[in-house]
């Protein structure tokens, strides 16, 4: 292909491409004479030239196909280095933004139509340089938006630069983000993310500000939002040192600040009206960022912001916590997973009597759990929570230390309610293990590999065995009476627990339908009546032509997953699927199937596993329980 030829890729590249390992790359070059020498890069990181290396892969019969998706985005590392690629997808962001607003421009004028770039793209924040010099470059991401959309296309690109960059950028969980929204968010309101690096907290909300301390990020971070049809409005600088937001006040402040630096402008800061709560110390940068959002919160809004687990319990900042819990701020103090981050739910006081108890709990197991603790706790602080959330006196908590960590205060269980959940989680645990044994399926060893003829996806699709569908990007409503099936159903392997109201343009799902989640889970749905949701793909299949468990099996397979979902939505027709007839298709659907409950099972145990250590511990240590053979 033409557009291909002046293109380079490491061997990191090519194995994603070809749907390998990097040492399978390694092995080549070592093995093979006649396999492309590298024409730049290091002796460490060398480069090849991409058609060099899809002719060598295609000679010697290896599957190998580069999307367009893919072209772009090897055409956007070709032209810049590292350092400055960031910027160069920015621009491209700036011209998808132009594609998606004035797409009539460039289907009338093409490249001509640049010269109203800047005027049309004039709320991205600096200035950034619209130009896009490389012909080639900017044809294949015209192209990518055409077929997939602006968006797509630049989550695309986004998802490789920080694939790319992974080491400098740290990303928010997307079903954390989600959750945050869901906690402190109100419809219709505005939201502000004081430390957006690339946006992800504000995916979710119609109306946005924000500020960002990398231009770069702070332009991507603009570029996503506005991609979605939201408002927004995003600033370059440092948020702590040069507030670039002063007086803004918004709805719902949402959070997720650089843990533990110590350069935060302690010295220059100190005296700083934000500190309503005392100065944070020099080693407390996380209680300036929990101030400084409530800063920027109207009265009786909520902040949700990401804090490490130390920051509940450090010494220095027992002063700025306390004051913090007399004044009604600090609502909530959650643990999202082992090791951390704890999630603080604040609302700035408004006059209105502040609550007696502080909410704490551990939902590292089931992050499910906060929403409904979280909605009660609004609802009566001093009510009976459910699950094993609880609140602890805000008095109680008053002393030298004030460690507010949920593990601190997890609640001392009765004698009789120990005994039935140590009994109850000892008896489901040595059930579901003893069936483990007889689960694996019935698989026959082959003394030499068996080669099977393939086909993608995409080829299926076009066949019309394959239908592909995606949920709307936004539901009507985050509850209804319609339910939907979240990502975390589909990983858990639970019934719809999301909700939202009719709209022509839900996919509902059917029994047969093959779903999967953008971090590559695979069910097949065996139940009908709700809709998908949000960041799941359909594969809807011809039942008569094509096993849906058979699909499902080779969709969830190590090679197939490298180019599925979990790594671009854009990628998905390239995961190769084998050629059998429809009763091998079954044979092979059913040990699928097998493997899959099996895989569910073992979740299950090690869950209930989980569960059963914690309170042998706890019963160890608290005298409920004591080792076998000990006399009194």
């Amino acid at each position: 292909m033409e557009e291909s030829q002046d293109i380079t890729v490491n061997a990191g590249d090519i194995a994603r491409l070809a749907s390998v390992g990097r040492a399978a790359v390694s092995n080549w070059r070592r093995r093979h004479d006649d396999f492309p020498q590298p024409v730049g890069g290091t002796t460490s990181s060398p480069l090849f030239s991409l058609p060099q290396v899809a002719a060598w892969l295609r000679r010697n019969g290896k599957p190998f196909e580069v999307s367009l998706g893919d072209l772009a985005w090897q055409r956007l590392r070709t032209s810049v280095d590292d350092l400055h690629l960031g910027e160069l997808v920015g621009r491209v962001g700036a011209f998808l933004l132009f594609l998606h607003r004035r797409p009539e421009a460039w289907q009338e004028q093409g490249a001509y139509a640049l010269t109203s770039l800047a005027a049309t793209t004039a709320d991205l924040p600096g200035d950034p340089d619209p130009r896009l010099d490389d012909p080639v470059l900017l044809r294949l991401v015209a192209k990518l938006a055409a077929e997939h959309g602006p968006l797509a296309a630049f989550e695309f690109l986004c998802e490789r630069y920080a694939e790319a960059h992974s080491r400098r950028l740290s990303v928010t969980r997307d079903d954390v983000a989600a959750l945050m929204h869901r906690l402190a968010g109100r419809e219709g309101g505005t939201v502000l993310d004081p430390a957006c690096g690339l946006g992800t907290l504000l995916l979710h909300a119609e109306s946005s500000l924000a500020q960002e301390i990398n231009e770069t990020n702070a332009l991507l971070t603009a570029v996503r939002v506005l991609l979605r049809g939201a408002k927004t409005r995003v600033v370059a600088g440092d948020s702590l040192r040069d507030d670039g937001l002063a007086g803004e006040l918004a709805d719902t402040v949402v959070c997720d600040p650089p843990f533990n630096e110590r350069a935060w402008g302690y010295e220059e800061l100190t005296g700083d009206p934000r500190w309503e709560y005392g100065l944070p110390p020099r080693g407390e940068p996380e209680l300036a960022w929990v101030q400084h959002c409530l800063a920027h919160v109207r009265p009786g809004g909520l902040v949700a912001i990401l804090m490490p687990p130390a920051a509940a319990g450090r010494r220095p900042g027992r002063r700025i916590r306390a004051n913090l819990l007399r004044a009604g701020a600090l609502r909530a103090v959650v643990t999202l997973s082992p090791g951390g981050p704890d999630l603080w739910l604040l609302r700035r006081p408004d006059g209105a009597r502040p609550p007696s108890r502080l909410l704490v709990m551990d939902a590292s197991e089931d992050l499910s759990a906060v929403e409904p603790a979280w909605r009660a706790y609004l609802g009566d602080p001093e009510a009976e929570l459910p699950g094993e959330s609880r609140t602890v006196r805000i008095i109680d908590v008053l002393d030298d230390e004030v460690d507010l960590s949920p593990a601190r205060h997890r609640p001392q269980q009765g004698g009789q309610d120990f005994v039935r959940d140590f009994t109850t989680a000892l008896e489901r645990f040595r059930d579901t293990s003893a069936t483990l044994s007889e689960a694996p399926p019935a698989l026959e060893l082959l003394s030499e590999r068996q080669d099977l003829p393939t086909t993608t996806v995409g080829e299926l699709a076009k066949a019309g065995l394959i239908t592909i569908l995606q949920a709307p990007p936004r539901m009507s409503a985050d509850e209804g009476p319609l339910p939907v099936l979240t990502a975390e159903d589909t990983t858990l392997g639970t019934a719809p627990s999301g909700g939202t109201t009719l709209d022509p343009a839900l996919v509902m799902i059917r029994p047969g339908d093959v779903v999967t989640t953008v971090l590559g889970v695979v069910r097949v749905i065996t139940r009908s009546g709700a809709a998908l949701g949000p960041q799941l793909t359909l594969y809807r299949v011809d039942p008569q032509r094509l096993d849906p468990d058979f699909l499902a099996g080779f969709l969830r397979s190590a090679d197939a997953s490298r180019v599925h979902p979990g790594s671009s939505r854009l990628d998905v027709r390239r995961a190769r699927v084998p050629m059998l007839p429809i009763a091998d298709q079954r044979r092979y659907g059913t040990a699928f199937r097998e493997l899959f409950a099996l895989e569910d099972r073992l979740r299950q145990t090690t869950t209930l596993g989980e569960t059963l250590i914690r309170l042998g511990f706890d019963g160890l240590v608290d005298g409920h329980l004591r080792p076998c053979g000990q006399g009194v």
